[in-house]
């Protein structure tokens, strides 16, 4: 009897099953479990949410048996832990909706995106030879620096944090503010579209307990930034000269002029794009409705 309920049941679920909206439902939902996991591994209260999750899994067993005490109890403790979760999670909730605020990748995506210019590719190339001439001179004579890109995360409020400038990005330029005589060389750079924006800003510091005890507040600077946003950052270290780039939260080491520019090239220098490529997404979609209209009126 149970068996056959069993059966019935799977099979008006399959009866009601829309490939199209409920494949969608299920795709989303399993993106933010994802999603949900990935922040609780990087989250500094990743044991919390372990925690968590096994108290929600004692509750789960204590429904099935009818524990109604247990069950009653852990409700409450579930209710109060979700709203303490809150709280406890409050920075990295805060970044991760900084963010999503903060990119201008749909908008590019959508009305153009100001990475495609053609002027702006030739500007960002020459910045790159640049930051890497720069680099390997830093590197030399142990010279600290740290040096940001941006990319589509908006960094405005890091360069608030620093002095306004409007430069060209050049060797000469870079040494001039990392020179530990000037009142810059402690902060960081900003190159916004192969621009300096602004020097001695502060950057965010890195909570990543896995670093090495021979990186210092420059490299955990370095490191936090790219955890925060999608930017890129050259450091160049002070007491050993070695030459770091963090993305993503990843800090790749002991690069040389040629591999820095390898990685600076694929990561920040816009793409040669077709004719066809150019063209806004909204701006070709409008087009393409344009053409079907012209082509159903002849």
């Amino acid at each position: 009897m149970l068996q056959n309920q069993w059966i019935s049941t799977i099979a008006s679920t399959l009866r009601a099953f829309d490939p199209i909206s409920d494949t969608l439902d299920i795709l989303i939902i399993s993106f933010a479990f994802y999603q949900l996991i990935q922040f609780a591994r990087k989250s500094r209260a990743g044991q919390l949410v372990k925690g968590i999750l096994l108290i929600v899994i004692f509750y789960g067993l204590a429904y099935m048996l009818n524990l109604r005490t247990v069950t009653w109890v852990l409700n409450n403790v579930l209710t109060i832990g979700f709203t303490a979760a809150v709280v406890i999670f409050q920075p990295e909730l805060r970044r991760t909706l900084e963010r999503m605020g903060q990119t201008t990748v749909w908008a590019g995506r959508l009305f153009g995106n100001r990475r495609a210019d053609p002027s702006l590719r030739g500007v960002w190339q020459s910045a790159v030879v640049a930051i890497c001439d720069a680099a390997e001179q830093l590197s030399d004579t142990r010279t600290g620096a740290l040096m940001v890109l941006e990319r589509n995360n908006n960094l405005e409020e890091i360069i608030r944090t620093g002095t306004p400038m409007h430069a060209d990005v050049i060797p000469e330029m870079l040494g001039t503010i990392f020179y530990e005589g000037t009142p810059l060389h402690d902060g960081a750079v900003v190159v916004r579209d192969g621009v300096i924006v602004a020097a001695g800003c502060v950057l965010p510091l890195s909570n990543n307990l896995e670093m090495g005890k021979d990186m210092g507040t420059r490299h955990r600077a370095g490191l936090g930034m790219s955890e925060n946003s999608d930017a890129i950052v050259v450091i160049v270290s002070e007491e050993t000269g070695i030459i770091s780039m963090a993305k993503n939260g990843v800090l790749i080491r002991r690069l040389d002029r040629q591999n820095l520019f390898n990685l600076l090239q694929e990561e920040v220098v816009p793409p040669e794009e077709t004719a066809e490529a150019r063209v806004p997404t909204l701006k070709n979609l409008l087009r393409k409705g344009g053409a079907k209209s012209h082509a159903k009126a002849d």
